[in-house]
């Protein structure tokens, strides 16, 4: 299954040009499914042979989990949970509304192109780093210890040594949800498509810019940027100088990804034919994951991390037991550390080529006496 996410700044044209991307989807003979947020985007799609529209609510999608949480709530002693149509949706319920739907869209192989509307930029990069954020928390609740523990009690409830209890439901549906993490993939270029909108307007650079970096993080880059273009040839100094403000947006914008543009209609596009010409020809090559890499010199190993576009401002970096925490562009991720990273302690932590297209984030790594065996820590000490 291929997924297209589109996200832009509020007012870019982002629900217009994803209804566009999914009628160019189904236009070429596959099963496409559009996930959309409700009331947002054109009318009449539902029509179009080949293509599902879904309006994606976050209400719903809250009824949904806690209805099929009944078996683990009604085991808590004491406890009457409301029923689903009295549950009050938490704050980010949109993002995790849409990222339940994709996962079921892939599990029941519903199609072979999802489009989703991942609307404002905020809401899209946080939907891209959903996945992880979960498995951070999962991680936190139920860390490795915990599972162990738990295996063992499991294996006594079968036992009959131990009465079984609530705690028993909850590491029940452990597995499933795992699973569901694990069909979760929002963060490889090769499985999702990220394609920016935007207007070509001077604000909307460095607020791509700014996505770009944050994307990168959860090891995403766009695909493409589609720039919204007002027509040339008009008239007078005003549009002399919003022409030229729109080439410098351009250029900037070009930066960050393959530029499409898309010309700027006097009027909302009318009608399917209308809104299927809207994007140029062509999707593009879709770009590689932006992975950690570690190499080793003089004793020392060293991580880099590639930012695009990262500044030092708002840039910060903790390590927490076994995770490398990193915080841009109002983003954060905690990264896994090998084995071998593990055993070392942070001695160094820098941000190359900042502000540029080959910005990185390169962190060193020298071993702990403590935790290296002494012929392992010669070793480290003599290579180059």
């Amino acid at each position: 299954m291929r997924t297209l996410l589109l996200t832009g700044p509020g007012g870019a044209g982002t629900s217009t040009l994803a209804a566009a991307t999914a009628l160019r989807a189904a236009a070429a003979g596959g099963r496409t499914l559009l996930l959309r947020r409700p009331g947002c985007g054109p009318a009449g799609l539902d029509a179009v042979p080949g293509l599902v529209v879904d309006a994606v609510t976050p209400l719903g999608a809250v009824e949904s989990l806690w209805a099929s949480a009944d078996d683990v709530l009604a085991a808590v002693p004491g406890l009457t949970p409301p029923p689903p149509s009295s549950v009050v949706p938490v704050p980010g319920a949109g993002q995790l509304a849409l990222l339940a739907r994709v996962a079921r869209a892939a599990a029941g192989d519903e199609a072979d192109t999802v489009v989703v509307d991942a609307g404002p930029l905020e809401d899209g990069v946080a939907l891209v780093g959903l996945p992880a954020a979960l498995r951070w928390w999962l991680d936190q609740a139920l860390p490795t210890r915990l599972r162990v523990l738990a295996a063992v009690r499991t294996a006594a409830v079968r036992s009959g040594t131990v009465v079984r209890g609530p705690l028993d439901t909850v590491l029940d549906a452990l597995p499933a949800v795992d699973a569901a993490l694990g069909r979760l993939v929002l963060d490889d270029p090769a499985a999702v498509e990220v394609r920016l909108v935007a207007q070509a307007r001077a604000s909307a650079v460095p607020a791509l810019r700014r996505a770009v970096t944050a994307l990168a993080l959860h090891g995403q880059q766009p695909a493409a940027v589609l720039a919204r273009v007002l027509p040339g040839g008009g008239p007078g100094e005003w549009w002399a100088g919003r022409a030229a403000e729109q080439e410098r947006a351009l250029a900037g914008l070009a930066e960050l990804a393959p530029l499409h543009r898309v010309r700027e209609t006097a009027a909302e596009p009318a009608g399917i034919e209308a809104l299927a010409g809207l994007l140029p020809p062509g999707d593009g090559a879709a770009p590689v994951a932006l992975l950690p890499s570690v190499n080793r010199r003089e004793g020392r190993r060293r991580l880099v991390l590639p930012l695009p576009f990262a500044e030092r401002e708002g840039l910060d970096l903790t390590r927490w037991q076994d995770d490398l925490v990193v915080t841009v562009a109002g983003a954060r991720r905690s990264l896994r550390l090998d084995s071998l990273l593990r055993r070392c302690v942070v001695t160094g932590g820098t941000l190359a080529d900042a502000g540029t297209p080959r910005a990185r984030l390169e962190v060193t790594f020298t071993p702990d006496p403590q935790q290296w065996p002494a012929d392992l820590l010669a070793a480290e000490g003599s290579s180059s």
